[in-house]
């Protein structure tokens, strides 16, 4: 069987081998620009406040490091229980509060049931206890993919100073599934960059 599929494989010629190996590579791309186009349009959104970061993490290249006051959290009734494997996923419970960010409600380790307008984002625990066993901590570090956004050349330390005032805020488009991405940057609540579809 394999014998004959390296046969068959030697018959194609290398013009056609090489074109179908640049074919798979762009439909890959296609397919990533797609999926980040189908969270931008359908997401909700949500606005989160950005924290403070340590000053050696500031600005590498062109991007802004950002983190969040959703990003450590009391793990809840999740606090020494096992855990599926090693940084696991969660599912974090967000609600507006009356100034219309959004803050965490609670954390669980599979997606729960919500009402409007509380939403359900996804994020990786990025912790370790300090041991081997596989439990989730008192507190939990979470990174949501949301944690560093490009800018364009110049423009970092700007946003890095208003991150640091927590003057900067973040619009992230939230799928019901839980999966976000940063849609727009606000600075004092006004619309400074905007994330194109594609």
């Amino acid at each position: 069987m394999i014998a004959s599929l390296t046969q068959l494989w030697q018959r194609i010629p290398k013009a056609v081998r090489f074109g179908v190996a640049i074919l798979l590579q762009c439909v890959l791309l296609v397919l990533m620009v797609a999926d980040r186009m189908q969270i931008l349009r359908e997401g909700r959104e949500v606005t989160l406040q950005t924290q403070p970061v340590d000053p050696r993490d500031l600005l590498r290249g062109d991007y802004v490091v950002l983190r969040y006051d959703i990003s450590e959290l009391p793990a809840g009734a999740l606090a020494g229980q096992p855990a599926a494997e090693r940084n696991p996923i969660v599912f974090v419970k967000l609600a507006p509060d009356a100034s219309g960010l959004y803050q965490a409600v609670s954390v669980h380790a599979a997606p729960v049931p919500v009402n409007a307008p509380e939403i359900l984002i996804r994020g990786r625990v990025t912790y370790s206890c300090g041991s081997d066993s596989r439990i989730f901590c008192d507190r939990l570090t979470i990174k949501y993919g949301l944690e560093s956004y490009f800018v364009p050349e110049g423009e970092g330390r700007k946003l890095e100073q208003a991150r640091n005032e927590r003057k900067l805020r973040i619009v992230a488009a939230v799928l019901p599934s839980g999966r976000a991405a940063i849609k727009r940057l606000l600075l004092d609540g006004e619309p400074v960059y905007e994330e194109p579809w594609y």
